[in-house]
């Protein structure tokens, strides 16, 4: 059975931090037409802080290299982002318990716990054009994947195909939260930045763990 371990989590957070900071310009682009023009800026921050607190000594425990990530994220400034992924990350070490090796069930449930942080935090959900119309098909694909006994790289694979599709629908949508609601109808056409930056991380996670 394979399944990822310690190392593998802390490759695929510096892949997502790597692949965060190659698309800087392009996710505040999309983020001057609806927001603040500082998503780009912003998330790489948040990646950022969570590569410095991979790379910190965790003894090897799963649960505390989350938790630790998560908490170094929430102090990142800058608007929701911030707080929202942290408490995904803080969410998925709750969740972890003193599991060492993931398989794909164990590595669905981690993502369910870091989206149940997520959602104890915002009212958000697919349609509102934010992040989690990225992040709720992921992890429902993650689960569907697990379910039908696919292998984590293979998991995680259908889970950022999903997040890159629901990225890309919230183009033809009106933003619900955030500055961006004040737009009304200016907010049709454009991409969300925050979904579109979550993509990109499932997609390096995804990328990072076929590495294994």
């Amino acid at each position: 059975m394979q399944t990822l371990d310690y190392n593998d989590l802390v490759r695929m957070i510096r892949a997502a931090a790597a692949k965060i900071r190659a698309n800087e310009q392009e996710l505040s682009r999309l983020d001057s037409a609806i927001g603040d023009g500082d998503h780009g800026t912003t998330i790489c921050k948040v990646m950022d802080a969570a590569e410095a607190a991979s790379q910190a000594d965790h003894g090897g425990k799963i649960a505390d290299l989350l938790n630790q990530v998560g908490w170094d994220v929430m102090c990142v400034d800058g608007g929701s982002t911030p707080p929202l992924l942290g408490s995904f990350f803080t969410g998925m070490a709750e969740g972890a318990g003193d599991v060492a090796q993931l398989d794909t069930t164990a590595l669905a449930a981690l993502f369910e716990a870091g989206l149940a942080g997520m959602r104890a935090h915002t009212k958000a959900a697919p349609g509102d054009k934010t992040l989690m119309d990225a992040m709720v098909p992921a992890i429902k694909a993650l689960r569907a994947a697990a379910d039908a006994g696919m292998t984590p790289p293979e998991a995680l694979s259908q889970a950022a195909d999903a997040a890159t599709r629901g990225a890309i629908a919230t183009k033809d949508m009106l933003a619900r939260f955030g500055r961006a609601r004040n737009l009304g109808d200016r907010t049709r056409g454009v991409q969300d930045p925050g979904a579109t930056s979550v993509a990109m991380i499932f997609q390096a996670f995804a990328d990072a763990a076929l590495l294994k």
